[in-house]
Formats: structure tokens, C-alpha cells, sequence
């Protein structure tokens, strides 16, 4: 019977969960899926580990999502960490904790993870349809009918969009669920691409660095051209989204310590990922550079004494040698370079004005940022279904009765380390819970339009 039915679209971590939730309350459930199977995403996140949460206290765990996190915290209060790994203890998932925090399953494998979803699904009698594209969301009145997919349309009393946001397409997050939702009334805040790669102007510098892990180094972003840099504005300790110091000091946009990498386009790794959005962002105004602080742990008075003794202690040496102890080897050449010094001069050749340039370097190493890479390669979405539209405490379209939202189609990301799975489950969790009391009551009431809340 349609008019008890609820319809979720899209079989990723919040589809499924909403699917399984509204079943396990009694409603009849279609989970619609245009891939050939479900959790395609979920099945490599975590480079196929499964980031599923974090071990942080909830106020820091709200702080990871930024000035939206204050979205979450009814459906964190209503299900969050606790309740996620009892779930899948229940399906023979066992986690583990690491050092920083992050929760992944035992295993390592995020199949373990897609194989309890689906047993989830089966116990409780959710159909799925794969292979199934939803092209529109059907409303009359002002209240959803139904679903339209590329082969026929799917009656429903409540619709959940669980669609994901537009990043690794080829696991079906291709942007449907935005599109569907804007085509019903509602806003879409600009889409862009978190957590994601950053392309750099000097790619040839870039490129004879490729590859080089740097474990400690400083990543500082800059509102202006690299030449206008002045690295003495570099704060010593960490500012942006979840540092506890969300904002920086002008001309800084954010500032972190820990690892990156060097890429053939430009830089990867943690701290840039962290960093992408902020940047991506403040590109939207104007140009934007980075500054590298290869050794974070001295003042460029302290580098550059260090330099001076070891110059003076090993003076035959060459330049190359010396600056070998400092550097992964396949930097060492292009940062001589970039100082005009032979790679051979022996370090007692060279003078304070030359040092004192070589210290320049090694503390801000410097780009010119062109833009990110494609939000195909970005881990979220960063953008979507305006949040002023959506009830935080049901996941309730305000415009559109009967209607849900959950997990990436939503205006909500974060940094790395399980936030942005966590959301997608705690959301798809209530968004399935209140579908299902939605149709439960308008069955009771032989139709009738309902309010929301």
C-alpha cells in the first residue's frame, strides 16, 4: 500500500540507514539505487578501512563541521558514536580506536561494513531496487506522491533523498539528489570540493618534488600572490574549522601543522585537505598562495645559526651535503636552485646574505594556488540543500510535506577522521525514524494532509 510506503533514494551509508530505520519501525521501505549494488562509496571510504566516527567529545566533534555543526546536534543528541557501534556489534562488526582518535572496524575492511547494512535491510524487509536511476521527486499540493525513475514512477507517502553530494562519481554521486531537490523549491548552496588535492601555478617545481611525504612541515594559505607573502605573519600554532581557533588574524586564511605531500599538480595530503575548502573559498575573492615551513620547530634567527656553525664546522663540504641532512633528497636540488647557489659550493664559500636567503626558503617555501582538482576527486561536497529549509531535530523538508533529507545532499561537511560518515549515519538514522512516524500517522488519518512540525 503506497500510502504507507516510504521511498529512499540512494542505498549509500545514510540511505541505508534511513531505509533500515523506517523498516525497523514498520513501514513498508523501497531503497531505490541507480548502481548495480549498495554502499558503493562507503565500501572504499577510508581507503577501504572505513573512517565510521571519532573517540571526541561532542562539543569538539560539532566543532569539525564549522559554523553549521550547531545543524547536528539534535540528531548527535538522538544518535551518535555510541549508538552506531552498538549497531554494529549487533551485526558482528567489532571497532577498534587509534591514536588520533579515528574508529574504523577491526577488520580494516569496509565490506564488513556494507555486509551488516545489508543484513540490517534483509531483517527487516527493506526492498531493493538496483540499477535504478531517480530522475525527479513527485509533489502534489504541496506533499510528495511518489518517485520518477528513467522506467516507471514509485508511489510513496514519504520520501527520503539520500543521494550523496558530487564527488567520486563512479560510485553514483553524480549530483541527482541536488537537482531534485532545487526542481521541488528548495535551495542549493554553492557546490565545492572539500577535502580535496590543490593545483598549483609553479607545476614544474611542483612536479621535480613529486611524491615527497613531509611529516612535519607547516602549511600556511595566504589571500594574495606568493611574492606578497610575509611568512613573519605565519602563526606558530594551528587556526581554521575544528582547531579551536576558527578564525585567523588577516592576511591569514588558515594555518596547520602535520603532514603533506608533494604531487605532480601540486600538494596533497592531510593538512591540505584540511585547508582545501577554506582556500577554495577565499579563491572565489581573489588569488591565493601558500607558504611551507620545512622546519617548524625554529625561528629563522635559530635555522639560520645552525647553518652558520654547521657551515663553519664542515666548511669543504658542499651545499648539496649539508642541505641532505635537512631535506627529503628530492628536494634538496630544486631548493638550491631556487637560490641560485651551485649545488656544489662548499658552505664556507658562502655569505650571510646568501644564507640568510637559503633560511628564507626552508621556512616558506612558497606557491601560487591555480585552483583544486575536480570535485571527482574531492572526498565531500561542500555545499547543498540549504539548511534554513530543514528541520534540525526531524530532518523535515519545511517546504515540501513528506520529504527527508540526510547525509551529503544536506549543506553539512567536515575535516577528516569520521565526522563525515558519522553525520551521514546520525541523520539517515532520524530522517528514517521520523519518514516512518510520518506515514504512520498519515495512514492513520486515512490520507489527510499533515503539518510538519
Amino acid at each position: 500500500m503506497t500510502n504507507k510506503r516510504v521511498i529512499v533514494i540512494g542505498a549509500g551509508a545514510s540511505g541505508m540507514m534511513a531505509a533500515g530505520r523506517a523498516a525497523e519501525l514498520g513501514a513498508e521501505v523501497l531503497l531505490l539505487e541507480k548502481m548495480k549494488r549498495s554502499g558503493m562509496k562507503l565500501r572504499i571510504s577510508g581507503q577501504m578501512r572505513c573512517n565510521l566516527t571519532n573517540a571526541r567529545q561532542l562539543d569538539d566533534f560539532v566543532a569539525m563541521y564549522g559554523a553549521n555543526g550547531r545543524f547536528l546536534r539534535n540528531v548527535f543528541h538522538h544518535y551518535f558514536r555510541d549508538d552506531l557501534l552498538a549497531f554494529l556489534r549487533r551485526y558482528g562488526v567489532d571497532t577498534k580506536t587509534e591514536l588520533d582518535g579515528r574508529i574504523f572496524p577491526a577488520s580494516d575492511d569496509a565490506r564488513d561494513v556494507v555486509k551488516a547494512f545489508q543484513r540490517y535491510l534483509a531483517d527487516h524487509g527493506v526492498q531493493i531496487l538496483t540499477g535504478v536511476r531517480a530522475t525527479s521527486i513527485q509533489v502534489d499540493r504541496g506533499r510528495v506522491t511518489g518517485v520518477q525513475t528513467e522506467q516507471d514512477i514509485y508511489r510513496a507517502a514519504a520520501i527520503v533523498l539520500a543521494t550523496g553530494g558530487a564527488s567520486y562519481p563512479g560510485t553514483g554521486s553524480t549530483g541527482d539528489g541536488y537537482r531534485m531537490a532545487e526542481a521541488v523549491g528548495h535551495t542549493i548552496l554553492k557546490l565545492r570540493p572539500s577535502l580535496v588535492p590543490l593545483v598549483v601555478k609553479e607545476i614544474e617545481l611542483a612536479r621535480s618534488m613529486q611524491g615527497v611525504s613531509l611529516h612535519n612541515a607547516r602549511l600556511t594559505a595566504y589571500p594574495c600572490n606568493a611574492d606578497e607573502i610575509d611568512p613573519s605573519r605565519t602563526p606558530s600554532s594551528d587556526v581554521g574549522r575544528g582547531t579551536g581557533r576558527e578564525k585567523a588574524r588577516w592576511p591569514v586564511i588558515e594555518s596547520r601543522r602535520g603532514k603533506m605531500m608533494m604531487t605532480h599538480f601540486g600538494i596533497g595530503g592531510p593538512i591540505t585537505l584540511q585547508m582545501s575548502l577554506a582556500i577554495v573559498d577565499a579563491l572565489d575573492k581573489g588569488p591565493v598562495s601558500i607558504s611551507i615551513d620545512l622546519q617548524p620547530d625554529l625561528s629563522d634567527k635559530q635555522l639560520d645559526q645552525i647553518l652558520q656553525q654547521d657551515f663553519e664546522l664542515h666548511g669543504k663540504r658542499s651545499l648539496k651535503r649539508i642541505i641532505s641532512d635537512l631535506l627529503p633528497n628530492k628536494m634538496v636540488e630544486p631548493l638550491i636552485e631556487m637560490t641560485g647557489m651551485p649545488l656544489d659550493k662548499p658552505v664556507n664559500q658562502i655569505n650571510a646574505k646568501e644564507r640568510k636567503r637559503l633560511v628564507s626558503l626552508l621556512k616558506s617555501l612558497r606557491f601560487n594556488i591555480v585552483g583544486p582538482l575536480s570535485p571527482a576527486a574531492a572526498m565531500v561536497t561542500a555545499g547543498g540543500v540549504s539548511l534554513k529549509e530543514v528541520d534540525p531535530r526531524t530532518m523535515a523538508s519545511r517546504l515540501v510535506s513528506g520529504l527527508y533529507f540526510c547525509g551529503e545532499v544536506l549543506d553539512v561537511d567536515a575535516d577528516t577522521g569520521g565526522y563525515n560518515l558519522q553525520a551521514a549515519f546520525s541523520t539517515g538514522y532520524v530522517a528514517g525514524e521520523e519518514a516512518a512516524k510520518f506515514v504512520a500517522v498519515n495512514n492513520e488519518q486515512g490520507g489527510g494532509r499533515i503539518r510538519l512540525k
